[in-house]
């Protein structure tokens, strides 16, 4: 009885071969097997398809009126095999048309963006950037196909099956608005921690690493605001005397027209990092995004 589970594929190529030469002895030669060898692979193919596909008519084989029917069929689906299994071709830049979807942080786009699309749209005119924001550490989007890229750091919680590359360090700084009392004057941990402060937490904690640092000092600080992102974090500061801790380069160009100064406590650096799925590791147009993004974050 039929099963297509067990059908060899491998028996198309060899029907091509057969059915263009018409000759077991022509076929075994193109496919460099022994005429015995390639009698055999008929007989499979002769069973497989319930036909006699090539019969004799005096010293030559002639095709069938089904392996006629096959003909075209079979060589066009071998054509379409080897070049699936083809080695992707050098990557035409010029020609590209694709969407790629970039998922980041708040700060991410404002700083690294305006670069990013001016060196994309030289290379590859045809590419279209999509930004996403980045709420949570959810990795699901690269599973799911959702997004093609990420930025961000590494997380416990990530999925052990992705890939990922360190983009840039980056460490904290503090942010007033121009005119607080903490533009002027030395800052120490004590007068930094009396001040009043917005804390930036996509999970809604209300402790983070300025708190730490503070803590080992035997200090703490007065947090009366707790946000999702660093926009709000920074609008707030604008327009209050609150204090906040953000990364320096992921927020440069939102932190435009404020007064930032170096922690007066120790606060660990954090690595800043591309992450892909595997499915797009080979991928050369999303090789050639992931260097884009490598260069503009150099």
């Amino acid at each position: 009885m039929y099963d297509a589970a067990m059908v060899d594929l491998n028996l198309l190529a060899t029907l091509d071969v057969l059915l263009a030469e018409g000759s077991v002895v022509g076929a075994a030669r193109r496919l460099r097997l022994s005429p015995s060898a390639m009698s055999r692979q008929l007989a499979r193919l002769r069973d497989t398809t319930g036909d006699p596909l090539l019969v004799r008519a005096g010293r030559d084989l002639v095709p069938t009126p089904r392996a006629l029917e096959l003909r075209e069929q079979v060589g066009r689906l071998v054509r379409e095999a080897e070049a699936m299994l083809r080695p992707v071709a050098a990557l035409d830049l010029g020609r590209l048309q694709r969407r790629f979807t970039l998922r980041s942080a708040e700060g991410f786009v404002e700083a690294f963006g305006p670069a990013l699309i001016a060196r994309a749209a030289a290379e590859a005119p045809g590419v279209r950037l999509r930004f996403t924001t980045k709420p949570d550490k959810d990795t699901a989007p690269l599973r799911d196909g959702r997004a093609d890229l990420e930025t961000g750091v590494i997380g416990e919680d990530a999925g052990p099956e992705l890939l990922t590359q360190a983009l840039f360090r980056d460490r904290f700084v503090g942010v007033v608005r121009e005119g607080h009392p903490l533009c002027r004057g030395a800052i120490g941990p004590e007068r930094f921690a009396a001040g009043r402060h917005v804390l930036v937490s996509r999970r809604g904690q209300d402790r983070g690493l300025v708190d730490e640092a503070l803590a080992s000092l035997g200090l703490t600080r007065e947090i009366v605001a707790i946000v999702g992102g660093f926009s709000a974090a920074l609008s707030l500061v604008r327009a209050t005397d609150l204090i906040a801790a953000v990364p320096a380069r992921h927020t440069a160009a939102l932190r435009q027209g404020l007064h930032a100064f170096e922690l007066p406590v120790a606060v660990p650096e954090i690595t800043v990092s591309l992450i892909w799925h595997p499915r797009l590791d080979a991928d050369p147009a999303h090789r050639w995004l992931r260097g884009c993004v490598r260069a503009v974050c150099a």
